[in-house]
Parts: structure tokens; sequence; C-alpha cells
């Protein structure tokens, strides 16, 4: 990717964010379908996709309704579409892998387990349903399992789907962990790196530890071995990690999977104002968010006519 450009991915509406934290937060295939049309509209060229139940907004590895906003999202934006298989909590490795029988251009293949509590949130005056008050809380306990096994085992769908992985790092750890993955032939070089700052349980969102991240993985994979990304949990987070990722020359994500405010005192009404917002940093420091084309080109995927949606 050249330095003139930036790829932004918008992270629609994620697995462990509830709907009582924000009524913006997109639950119906509908809604979810509008939010990443309009996010690609604002310049995002990559969508992250999540799916939950349309009742109650509980997030869930729902196969027909991955398909539903899979199949309407192809129809009305060029946007590479990357579902996750990161999941929601207590889902099985199972489900979480099911998505890939779509043969996505590219998905999300976490490097670690952690700890990723959300249970901070449960304290705050919002209107929960008894669902999501215990979903946040249940976080106190939880441990988001990626094994070297499960990691192998997605990494193997992906390579028999052609669906090239971005890998999710949370923590500096999980690197040296990819490179034993890469020692061991699951993965090869060049692959994307997502780094994820900010998560309870992860590395922190600030600007020294994603220079460590990136530090680190230009040490072990060399500066040709990898594309990069920064992803900022949270507010200031998101947009800090973004504008140091646009002077390092690295790729941003952004979405209300990831932060529900545009501003400090300013709730977040779309994913789109969050996509646009990044365009508007991107543009300050000389750079222009990447085309689908431009993206697909540095990402080297497959293109969207290979897909089974």
């Amino acid at each position: 990717m050249h330095d003139e450009k930036t790829i932004i991915t918008c992270a629609i509406t994620g697995g462990m964010t509830v709907p009582a934290q924000s009524k913006h937060i997109p639950i119906t295939v509908a809604q979810i379908v509008e939010e990443g049309v309009r996010a690609a509209e604002a310049g995002a060229a990559v969508l992250h996709v999540h799916v939950r139940d349309e009742e109650t907004g509980r997030p869930v590895a729902d196969l027909d309704l991955f398909e539903r906003v899979l199949t309407e999202l192809r129809s009305r934006t060029d946007a590479v579409l990357q579902p996750t298989t990161g999941g929601g909590r207590n889902m099985t490795v199972e489900e979480r892998g099911s998505v890939l029988r779509f043969r996505p251009e590219m998905a999300t293949l976490n490097a670690g387990s952690m700890n990723f509590g959300l249970f901070p949130v449960a304290r705050r005056d919002l209107p929960f349903e008894d669902w999501e008050r215990d979903y946040l809380e249940g976080t106190r306990d939880y441990i988001f399992k990626n094994t070297f096994a499960d990691i192998t085992y997605l990494a193997g769908l992906m390579q028999a789907a052609g669906t090239r992985p971005e890998i999710e790092v949370y923590d500096v750890g999980q690197l040296f962990s990819l490179r034993q993955l890469v020692r061991d032939g699951v993965l090869t070089p060049p692959f994307n790196l997502q780094f994820v700052l900010g998560v309870l349980g992860g590395i922190a969102a600030e600007p020294d530890q994603l220079l460590h991240l990136l530090r680190t993985a230009q040490r072990m994979f060399g500066e040709d071995g990898f594309t990069w990304s920064a992803a900022g949990v949270g507010y200031p987070g998101e947009f800090a990690m973004a504008a140091l990722s646009l002077v390092m020359g690295g790729n941003i994500r952004v979405g209300l999977e990831d932060n529900l405010r545009l501003r400090r005192r300013e709730a977040a009404t779309s994913n789109a104002d969050l996509v646009a917002k990044a365009a508007t940093l991107a543009d300050l420091f000389d750079r222009r968010p990447a085309t689908p084309a431009e993206a697909r080109t540095a990402l080297g995927l497959k293109g969207a006519d290979a897909v089974g949606f």
C-alpha cells in the first residue's frame, strides 16, 4: 500500500457490546446492511461483519443471518466483506468458524487467548435487559479462547476456502505465538495484522504500545512480511490509534464495534460518522481512503467474484 492511501475498515456491530450501550448499534439484518453501505460510501474499503439476534440484539453465529447480511451487502457495495471468526462470548470454535463455508475474501483470525473484560460497563446506569447485564458481568470469568489448536483449525478452514486471514493481535505475546505458527507451517507471510488495543485484558490503547507491537512484528517478520492496521477500542483510543497509524504508514479501523463516541461529549449516531471522521483525519496527513479495488490489491485478496454467497 502506497503511503498516500490508507485502508479504512469499519467494524459495524461487533459481538461484545450490548444494545443498552447505544441505540445506534445496528441489530437487524436490514440495519447492519444499511450501516455497512453508508460506511462504504463514507470511505470504508473493508466491512467487518458480526450478526445479532434480530429480536434481542444478542450476538449469535447464525448462518442464515450471516448469509443474508453478506448477500445483501455484496449486492449493494463493492467493499471487501470480512466476517468474524471471533464471534461472541461462549461460542465454540466450530460455531465461530462455520461462517467460512461462505468462502469470503477475508476473515478475522485471532492470535491468542486472553481475558476479555466488559464487566465495568455493567456498573453504568443504563436500561439493561436481564441478558445484557449478565452478558457483561459474565466477562469477569470469561476467557476469549484461541489456543494453538483453535488457530490451526480456523487457519485450515480459511486455506480450504481461499480466504485470507486478518490476524487480530491484542497483545505483544501473541506475536510470539504467531511466529511459532509460522514455523509450524500453519500460517505463511506475508499476512495482514490488525493490532487491537484497548480491550481490558489486552494491551492498552497508548502510543508506545502500538509502536512496540509494530517494531516487534517488524523484527520477527520483516517490514515486507505483513501489512498492518490499528484499531483502538473506546474513546479517545479509536482516533488516537488511527492518527498514530496514519503517521506511521499503517491502515486504520473504526466502527461501533470498537467505539460509541464521535467526540468526548458526542455519541456516534452511525458507523458512517466514524468512517467520515477517519477519512477527514487521513486527509490531514495527506492520505486518502483506499478504494475497495486498491484494498484487494494491497491485501492480496481473491476478489468478490470468488466468494460463496
